[in-house]
């Protein structure tokens, strides 16, 4: 969705899409992009070797780091990829980052060009653990108190990617945002599975009692603030990208059965029917919520 929106909005951009093309990938969201701005690499964030030579051979100047494991149930059940993933791989970046970038004749022709350079980090608001129904929304100076082992995975990459900032002077910026939904969305994820689960009148599950609260963000919009951010943001600054849009998961899954209900011959009352409360995650996070007034 990044490339996409990127590609359509933004005039002489041109994107390596570097995509290890695993369960969660689909080279057709990018087929039709024109060859002469976006290439698709089928390579390993963690190889750092090759990282930088993409960097030299593309003569790239900003990285968005989007690339990570980021299922939850996925963490619990096998955390070992998501160390792999996010700490190894975002170490490999940084180094590779470093490597090209501050090398001194690369800044000294950065600097000839007029050019800059930027690595900036995408996170999660899971960093920030969880807040009960009365706290104050997260703001970029929440104490870390991951739960799950992808947040903790990505609070470890964020603290990479600042140590690169301090210790190695690497140009850097960080954003934390909320659930994201929108097109192209894997289909493991919450909204598509109950869009499913109605369509295929199957069992649509909840886990616990379904009070669990999340803030959702449309993905071009977190686009749109990525942008924001790379081109406008401080060197070195953190900032919370939140969609203003706290629902419980149970709402939410009400709210996707009237939505499909509406373009089928099935009513809101069958498909809540098919609504079934599991075992909750273990350490389920309570509600996430995002302040995002430094970015706006």
């Amino acid at each position: 969705n990044l490339v996409r929106r990127w590609l359509s909005q933004q005039a002489g951009l041109f994107i390596v899409n570097v995509d290890l093309l695993t369960y969660a990938a689909d080279r057709g969201h990018v087929a039709d992009l024109p060859a002469d701005q976006h290439l698709l690499v089928e390579a390993d964030i963690c190889d750092g070797e090759l990282m930088a030579q993409l960097l030299r051979d593309h003569d790239i100047d900003t990285i968005v780091h989007l690339a990570a494991e980021s299922h939850v149930d996925r963490s619990i059940d096998g955390p070992g990829a998501f160390i792999q993933t996010n700490v190894v791989g975002t170490s490999a970046m940084l180094q590779a980052a470093r490597a090209v970038w501050l090398d001194e004749g690369r800044q000294a022709a950065l600097a000839n060009a007029g050019r800059t350079v930027r690595f900036h980090h995408v996170s999660t608001d899971e960093v920030y653990g969880d807040l009960s129904a009365t706290d104050p929304a997260f703001t970029e100076t929440t104490p870390y108190a991951p739960s799950s082992p992808y947040s903790a995975s990505k609070a470890a990459s964020d603290h990479l990617v600042r140590a690169w900032s301090r210790t190695y002077g690497l140009p850097i910026t960080i954003s934390n945002c909320s659930n994201n939904y929108g097109p192209r969305q894997h289909g493991e994820k919450l909204i598509p599975t109950v869009i499913r689960k109605c369509l295929e009148r199957e069992s649509i599950p909840v886990y616990g009692t379904g009070e669990n609260i999340r803030d959702w963000l449309y993905v071009d919009d977190h686009c749109d603030a990525i942008w924001h951010i790379v081109c406008f943001g401080g060197n070195g600054e953190t900032y919370n990208v939140g969609g203003l849009n706290e629902w419980t998961n149970l709402a939410l899954v009400h709210q996707m059965c009237s939505a499909v209900a509406a373009e089928t011959d099935v009513t809101t009352a069958e498909l809540v029917a098919q609504i079934a409360f599991v075992t909750d995650r273990p350490g389920h996070d309570r509600r996430y919520a995002i302040d995002p007034s430094k970015l706006s």
